[in-house]
């Protein structure tokens, strides 16, 4: 009886023992049944079985977004060829397990002779009908930093529907050897209020507003501050200030207003030593009110802390501001020429100092061709030279000087006159220039040495 038990169970063992090793035979040629390479099943099939399945298999070149099919192309030949055999042995090999089981997996195996053409071309459709797709949905809208009348707000964020092109194209490289592809839908996100970029925008707002710039204008020094002048800006997608500049403008045009010269009357204290006003013609400077608000609020933007005017204009021969430099003696400094139309002399200073004074004869007045009165200044000096214009009863005149020193561009100026004969204090009445200031020629080369180019011309 023993003896029979014995055999019984030898028997059973070996039973089992078969059926482990059919099992573990069976397991170790075939796939599971779940299994999949590029979407096809292969479930039970041995690796050659599985290659012949692939190779019979064509791609249908469809592609879902979300229950939408965006893509339906010609069917194709996946491309697999025996060369691909060794590749699927190591997909079973990776997939042995020594009882079935039953879950699912899907492996990524690059066809031998697929056409990447085929597959870049479709990714391109694929790019483009998204984006047609993207303009007919709802943008998200982010949430954004801005300085409101002084006051940082934070808006919200909106969802949007807009796909998010990038992610999706990149679920379609993971599946472009698949037969039918489906994507899930991914919507651009918005940033939201809590975002690390948002808190990092608030402080910028709140840095700008605590900055200070020092602008000096001549020997005047303004303090701009930021909390005054900058009431509304916020931050741009690349991390920028975008700033309201009415403010500061507004400013500027003040500071412009108070300081600058151009077209404003100079004190000026004649050689006798009374004050009178004289209007500033072509002598004097201001700020360019737009260029200096833009270099203010990018010192702002940057951070800098200390700007002098730069952007200086004038008019006349030179446009940039003549006499920007010069804030002794009301602006006009202490080298000029003063032409008294009364006394019929000028008085050239230079250094403070009285170099040579002289009669002269200034514009016929009976005509009105006076020489303009105002603040002028010394445009360019030239000798000799040839003086080309029109006066009353001769239209059209040439003549040469030896010295030339205009201070309009009209073509007033000082110059030597050698054919006038007539130096009376009253000979301008009648007898007077075309509105040069004409200067005896035995004096009219020191007048000459002694002015300099763009300094004041004062005629009164």
């Amino acid at each position: 009886m023993r003896k029979i038990i014995y055999i019984i169970s030898g028997s059973i063992i070996v039973l089992l023992a078969l059926i482990f090793t059919g099992i573990h035979y069976y397991q170790s040629t075939r796939f599971n049944s779940n299994i999949r390479i590029n979407g096809i099943n292969v479930g039970g099939q041995t690796a050659v079985q599985a290659l012949n399945k692939l190779k019979s298999s064509t791609s249908k070149n469809i592609i879902y977004v979300g229950q939408n099919k965006i893509i339906d192309e010609k069917d194709t030949k996946l491309g697999y060829t025996n060369q691909n055999l060794a590749d699927i042995q190591k997909l079973l090999s990776r997939q042995k397990t020594f009882f079935p089981s039953s879950k699912a997996k899907n492996y990524t195996l690059v066809p031998d002779k697929k056409e990447l053409s085929q597959s870049q071309t479709i990714e391109k459709r694929m790019e483009e009908k998204l984006t047609a797709m993207n303009q007919s949905r709802k943008a998200p809208v982010d949430a954004q930093v801005y300085l409101k009348q002084g006051s940082i707000l934070v808006s919200k964020s909106l969802n949007g529907t807009q796909l998010d092109i990038a992610s999706e194209l990149k679920s379609y490289q993971k599946q472009e050897f698949n037969s039918v592809i489906h994507i899930q839908p991914v919507y651009i996100q918005p940033v939201k209020t809590d975002s690390p970029m948002i808190k990092k925008e608030e402080d910028m707002l709140k840095n700008l507003s605590q900055r200070t710039v020092t602008y000096k204008v001549q020997n005047e020094v303004y303090s701009l501050k930021a909390s005054d002048l900058i009431k509304n800006a916020s931050i741009t997608k690349n991390m920028k200030y975008s700033i309201d500049t009415n403010d500061i403008k507004a400013r500027i045009s003040e500071i412009a207003s108070s300081v600058s010269t151009l077209n404003k009357n100079f004190l000026f204290k004649t050689h006798s030593g009374s004050v009178i006003s004289v209007k500033g013609q072509t002598y004097g400077w201001s700020l360019d009110i737009d260029k200096e608000t833009e270099r203010i609020a990018k010192a702002f933007e940057d951070g800098v802390n200390s700007l002098s005017a730069a952007n200086i204009y004038g008019v006349g021969y030179s446009t940039y501001g003549i006499g920007y430099d010069t804030t002794a003696n009301h602006g006009i400094g202490d080298t000029y020429a003063e032409v008294s139309i009364e006394d019929q002399r000028i008085w050239i200073y230079k250094n403070g100092k009285l170099a040579i004074t002289t009669p002269v004869v200034t514009g016929r007045h009976d005509v009105h061709e006076d020489t303009p009165k105002g603040v002028w200044y010394i445009m360019y000096k030239q000798t000799p030279s040839i003086l080309v214009g029109s006066e009353v009863g001769n239209p059209h005149y040439s003549i040469k000087v030896s010295y030339w020193a205009p201070f309009t561009l009209s073509g007033c100026g000082f110059h030597d006159a050698s054919w006038r004969t007539n130096w009376a204090s009253n000979a301008y009445l009648s007898q007077g220039s075309g509105g040069c200031v004409n200067t005896p020629p035995s004096a009219m080369k020191t007048v000459y040495s002694n002015l300099t180019q763009n300094e004041p011309v004062i005629i009164y």
